[in-house]
């Protein structure tokens, strides 16, 4: 049995039986590893050098919990939620109702921001979703659609529009392997072959605004224990909280480091008042707790991911699939979105699986007749497959992180899962229909 189907297997299995995702992780790299031939100590050898590839994501996370614990001192949750009975009036239902739409589009609308206008990827979801989490609660917003309204945002931006994260994903990697692989991508417009499978990642939007729009209860009492709301604040400790947030994305964009970007912020509670010296060491233990659990799993899934590159046997996977294709162009696509899906999935990075597909599958993709505007439109659809839906990719990690700083939303059911079906599937089918199609 191939040796990275068997450990992507083995991992998602043992995370939807609710096994933590970081044994599963763990798990799932040592049989890869056992099935690819390098015995239990080459395993181990492989993961314990990949971990120190999820280390820098996993100190960033930490330093934005401890100034999204700094923000919450501010006392902007508790002027969000008096916020919301004013906008609310004297129609509560519709005034609550619109509301919660407008934070919807708020949390959307950031997330595709996140991708080009103000290139911070996922470092805006410790700031800004826990501090939301009593107002989104009370209004009974289902934290599921607000994971997938935040991962279309993630995903969606980089694989269609070549601006900031998708300049890099669409010219620099997907166009950039596609050429090295021996097709001429001189007049390929790569807006236009990803718009299709862009639209299935629409679709897949629209089918999670209908199927989370009941009303779902969460304890409030637990939110305010970590996001305490009666507290006092000012105007003073808002612009406070208003400034450290401009100066944590200036610093992040200046320096391209989530973590200066986070400490300078910090510093802005510090060096204001806001946050005592005293409290200082407990606030950034409080924060780093927070987000301990997602760095954890950051650092072990770039030690599965490692494990699976030394294996080899992803190469093997590809093969394998070619060698099934024949002349069938409807199967040949299927098969290679599928090996995307799987590859992605258990690695975690649409921007890693690429490269790896794209030396054998461009050359089967030309020998099968497609044009190059379907090669482009194939090779990143298969590599974006799994990006949502992946336990171990930052388009899950990070609203997860955001939105389970008080212990309810679960990881693999809550955002893992939906994501994988509201995305996964409508891009499988529309990225199939664009590569018959273009």
């Amino acid at each position: 049995m191939n040796a990275v189907l068997a450990a992507v297997a083995l991992m998602l299995v043992l995370s939807l039986c609710r096994v933590h995702v970081i044994i599963a992780l763990i798990a799932g790299a040592l049989l890869g590893g056992w099935l690819g031939g390098l015995g239990l100590a080459g395993s181990l050898g492989a993961f314990n050098q990949g971990l120190g590839g999820g280390a820098t994501v996993a100190l960033s996370y930490a330093m934005l919990g401890a100034f999204a614990v700094a923000i919450s001192r501010s006392g902007l949750a508790h002027a969000l939620a008096d916020r919301v009975t004013r906008l609310a009036g004297h129609q509560p239902e519709a005034g609550y109702r619109r509301l919660k739409w407008l934070l919807v589009v708020l949390l959307l609308g950031a997330a595709v921001a996140s991708q080009n206008l103000l290139p911070i990827h996922i470092a805006f979801i410790p700031l800004l979703v826990p501090p939301l989490l009593y107002v989104l609660s009370r209004l009974g917003v289902d934290r599921r659609l607000v994971a997938c309204v935040i991962t279309f945002g993630l995903v969606t931006p980089y694989m269609f529009l070549p601006v900031g994260f998708g300049n890099i994903f669409l010219n620099e990697i997907l166009l950039a392997n596609v050429a090295r692989s021996g097709v001429d991508v001189a007049g390929v417009d790569v807006t236009r072959a990803m718009a299709i499978p862009a639209l299935g990642m629409l679709a897949g939007l629209l089918l999670a605004l209908f199927s989370y729009r009941r009303p779902r209860a969460y304890d409030l009492d637990a939110i305010e224990r970590v996001e305490p709301t009666r507290q006092r604040y000012s105007p003073a400790t808002l612009w406070v909280a208003g400034v450290a947030v401009v100066v944590t994305f200036v610093v992040q964009l200046w320096l391209d480091s989530m973590i200066v970007g986070a400490l300078a912020g910090f510093l802005v509670f510090s060096g204001s008042g806001v946050v005592r010296w005293g409290e200082v060491d407990g606030l950034f233990t409080e924060g780093m707790k927070m987000m301990a659990m997602i760095g954890f799993i950051m650092i072990a899934a770039a030690g599965f991911a490692e494990v699976m590159r030394a294996t080899g046997q992803v190469q093997g996977l590809v093969n394998a699939s070619s060698a099934l294709i024949g002349n069938n162009r409807a199967l040949g696509a299927l098969l290679m979105l599928l090996v995307g899906l799987l590859v992605t999935l258990g690695i975690g990075s649409s921007f890693s699986t690429v490269p790896i597909i794209a030396g054998i599958f461009v050359p089967l993709c030309v020998q099968l007749g497609f044009s190059p505007l379907a090669i482009v439109s194939l090779i990143g659809t298969a590599g974006a497959l799994g990006d949502a839906g992946s336990p171990a990719s930052d388009s899950t990690l990070g609203p997860t992180a955001g939105l389970n700083v008080d212990g309810q939303h679960d990881h693999i059911w809550d955002t893992v899962v939906p994501t994988f079906l509201h995305y996964n599937l409508p891009l499988l089918a529309f990225g199939w229909a664009a590569a018959m199609l273009l």
